[in-house]
């Protein structure tokens, strides 16, 4: 038997539709088979939470192995999994087709899955996977629930910390009172005939983030695409699902999936490519919904029609070509790769990006920055997101960058509590921006 896999990483189809997926005694038996592999290798014991989390609880056990450790005990391993995919991606030497066919991140999908199945997800973080109810609740009221969530309330944080369990220190979203669709319709823009892209269309999936919270990005995409000639449509059919696939709730996945994708795919057929604004949502479509959802022609259709934005300047600047226009805009930049951005399987494409902008020098960071979605944020798991997240605020730093960009908003707003705890100075009022947004910057739109 060899040591490790020579073939590229491959995935199973998720056959949550099969009662054998919620039995616990065989779910038992699978976490038993991987947790003793990974015992036997620990080659991931840097990642995340969840592998030390596991190592400590077998070096402590009677005998120092895994037949010792209580099957109740693997709810923190399970816990700390944030499905940043980075175990299978980059570390895992088992992972499919190696014959110990071994896939981390989905066996901690179907441990969860058969917590909400037996109703014992957690309701605080039930609720925050709501993105689109929160987003319409909160857009009325933005000035004010901006201002109950900004960490520097003390009053307000420190009610939801007792209440919700959400670390008063943790930084959340801010709400938009008009969303990114709202604003597309609002604002037409030129097309530029002189692009040598020009012809290309894109509908701009404006992602719940995208559309409730950050309307900044598909704001700067919509700008640099007219530039490079490229029409473009905001379309907003729903979430993708990330937050509730967070919490097992696979068949609300699955719902939103066939919502989302039957809107998208009437766009397809009009010869448009799809842009997912947000690294994890560009993975729910180009990945995620096929193996949840493979007999489905529609899902399919579109996770061959979907680009993560970065990944889709790329395509024309290689084929066809930018326009002209940039200019430098600042020598040093940091380059976060999220990680949803690297689960792709697409290249640094952000870093890419990024090196198009004249005389730009990039430091590229490639460690987790630690959120992990809503698990980042609550009160037990909050510290040990900075700490997960410590090389890359640590990379950041050393690097001296004019800006530091991200693929994942969620990610560079940590990435930026990270690097506070390093260095207070000079830090204060300081963004991560999304490569697209310094693209944009350097055609000054």
């Amino acid at each position: 038997m060899r040591e490790g896999s020579l073939d590229a990483p491959t995935r199973h189809i998720i056959d949550w539709n099969n009662p054998e997926f919620y039995d616990e005694q065989k779910l038992d038996d699978e976490l038993r088979r991987v947790f003793d592999i990974c015992h036997g290798c620990r080659r991931c014991f840097n990642l995340c939470d969840s592998f030390p989390r596991l190592f400590d609880l077998i070096d402590a056990s009677e005998t120092e192995e895994l037949d010792s450790v209580a099957s109740e005990d693997f709810k923190p391993v399970v816990d700390a999994c944030t499905l940043c995919d980075m175990c299978f991606m980059t570390k895992c030497p088992y992972v499919p087709p190696h014959e110990f066919n071994l896939d981390f991140p989905h066996l901690m999908l179907r441990y969860r899955a058969v917590e909400k199945k037996n109703g014992k997800d957690k309701f605080v973080s039930r609720e925050l996977s709501k993105t689109d109810r929160n987003g319409k609740l909160a857009a009325p009221v933005a000035p004010l629930a901006n201002w109950a969530t900004k960490t520097s309330n003390g009053m307000t944080r420190g009610i939801m910390e007792a209440t919700l369990g959400i670390d008063k220190n943790a930084a959340l979203p801010k709400y938009q009172s008009k969303t990114l669709v709202a604003r597309a319709k609002e604002s037409p823009l030129e097309i530029n005939k002189d692009a040598p892209a020009y012809g290309r269309k894109a509908v701009i999936y404006a992602t719940c983030f995208g559309n409730y919270n950050n309307p900044a990005t598909g704001e700067a995409t919509r700008k640099v695409f007219a530039k490079n000639g490229i029409e473009t449509e905001v379309v907003y059919p729903g979430c993708c699902g990330m937050p509730q696939m967070e919490q097992g709730d696979l068949a609300g996945v699955v719902e939103n999936a066939k919502k989302v994708s039957a809107e998208l795919s009437s766009w397809i057929d009009k010869g448009y490519d799809v842009i997912a604004l947000v690294s994890s949502c560009a993975l729910m479509l180009k990945f995620e919904w096929p193996l949840l959802a493979p007999d489905d022609a529609t899902i399919e259709k579109l996770s061959k029609a979907t680009f993560d934005v970065a990944e889709y300047v790329m395509e024309f600047a290689k084929k066809e070509g930018m326009a002209e226009g940039m200019q430098p805009i600042g020598d040093s930049m940091a380059m976060h790769l999220a990680c949803h951005a690297r689960a792709q399987n697409m290249g640094a494409k952000g870093a890419e990006v990024l090196r198009l902008i004249p005389e730009a020098k990039i430091t590229v960071v490639e460690r987790c920055s630690g959120h992990g979605g809503s698990w980042g944020i609550m009160k037990g798991n909050y510290k040990t997101a900075l700490k997960v997240g410590k090389p890359a605020a640590r990379t950041a730093l050393k690097s001296n960058a004019k800006y530091i960009a991200s693929e994942c908003p969620l990610a560079a707003e940590h990435l930026m509590q990270g690097i506070e705890t390093l260095e207070t100075e000079g830090t204060d009022g300081k963004t991560a921006l999304h490569p697209i947004e310094l693209l944009a910057k350097s055609y000054g739109l």
